[in-house]
């Protein structure tokens, strides 16, 4: 076992950051992530993290670029200060959705980042609802991926207490999540055949299963334009659900999102905090916030006990 955990945190979600520190009851570290004149980032480690178990907070949502190189760089920091080891902890994996070339010439991204990560001094990766599972092979470093199911269904059955409920997979990547959800809540399981014609950019075509008469609770990984959750909602509605919510972890809401969201069928839209809620939509009554606060605290305190992780799969 390490010396002492340090949590350090950079710009993109502060609020995580404090709140996994009270889980732990330890000291959020003091870190300066601020620009220069030129716009280059310019951090300041106040703390001492020489032979400490560092865990950076630090999702990669938008803007991405900025979030990424500020973990780079606190990466950067953090080993040439002789940290016993650093440990980037990311709520959000961007550039998750390039995974695997698509069509000539085009990058893998989410393998450069991983590159970008590991040569930037980080010894262990720690994030959660990676969008393709497959992304952990990237790297050359231990990478465990969270699960939120665990606090969303609770969310899902102290809160919103659905009737017949209907668990519902917008696409069919996405039927493994929508399985563990059903199997969590006792509920029936469909699925949503989507074509897509560009990039986000989706076209419903037929249903799986049968919602008549229940409550249809559309589930995946994120939300980005929002395009696919608001047309596989009001596919469901028009084969008869009753009701029709929406659970996803990474509440990405870019472009249109929000106010495709507020013209929807949708009543509830359940996410976490993995990404802040864009002012927004934190105005709207329909979106719900559940905390993954906790679940990062016992994944870090495992790790750096060197303890198991995996029970935190369940």
């Amino acid at each position: 076992m390490r010396s002492e955990i340090k949590i350090l945190s950079g710009n993109a979600n502060p609020r995580l950051a404090d709140a996994i520190a009270d889980y732990l009851d330890v000291q959020l570290g003091r870190a300066r992530v601020g620009r220069f004149s030129d716009g280059e980032i310019n951090v300041d480690i106040a703390d001492n993290v020489r032979g400490r178990d560092v865990f950076l907070i630090q999702p990669t949502c938008a803007p991405t670029n900025d979030h990424l190189m500020e973990l780079l760089i606190l990466g950067d920091a953090c080993k040439r200060a002789s940290a016993g080891r650093v440990t980037a902890v990311i709520p959000y994996y961007g550039y998750a959705r390039q995974d695997r070339k698509v069509a000539p010439r085009a990058p893998i991204s989410a393998k450069l980042v991983a590159d970008l990560l590991s040569r930037a001094g980080m010894d262990r990766i720690l994030t959660m609802e990676l969008h393709a599972g497959q992304i952990q092979g990237f790297f050359n470093i231990p990478v465990d991926n969270l699960y939120s199911s665990s606090r969303l269904c609770s969310f899902i059955e102290r809160e919103l207490q659905p009737e017949n409920p209907v668990i519902v997979s917008p696409d069919a990547g996405g039927v493994e999540r929508a399985r563990a959800f059903a199997k969590r809540l006792g509920a029936g399981l469909a699925i949503i055949d989507k074509r897509r014609s560009g990039p986000n950019v989706a076209e419903i075509m037929h249903l799986i299963g049968d919602v008549k008469g229940k409550t249809a609770i559309l589930v995946d990984d994120m939300i980005d334009t929002a395009g696919t959750l608001c047309g596989a909602a009001q596919a469901v509605q028009d084969q008869g659900a009753t009701r029709v919510y929406a659970v996803a972890t990474h509440p990405v809401l870019s472009g249109p999102a929000i106010e495709r969201i507020k013209n929807s069928v949708i009543e509830r839209v359940v996410v976490a905090d993995s990404i802040p809620l864009a002012p927004e939509a934190r105005d709207l009554e329909r979106f719900s916030v559940v905390s993954v606060a906790s679940l990062f605290g016992e994944a870090i305190r495992a790790i750096h006990h060197d303890d198991s992780v995996s029970r935190l799969f369940a």
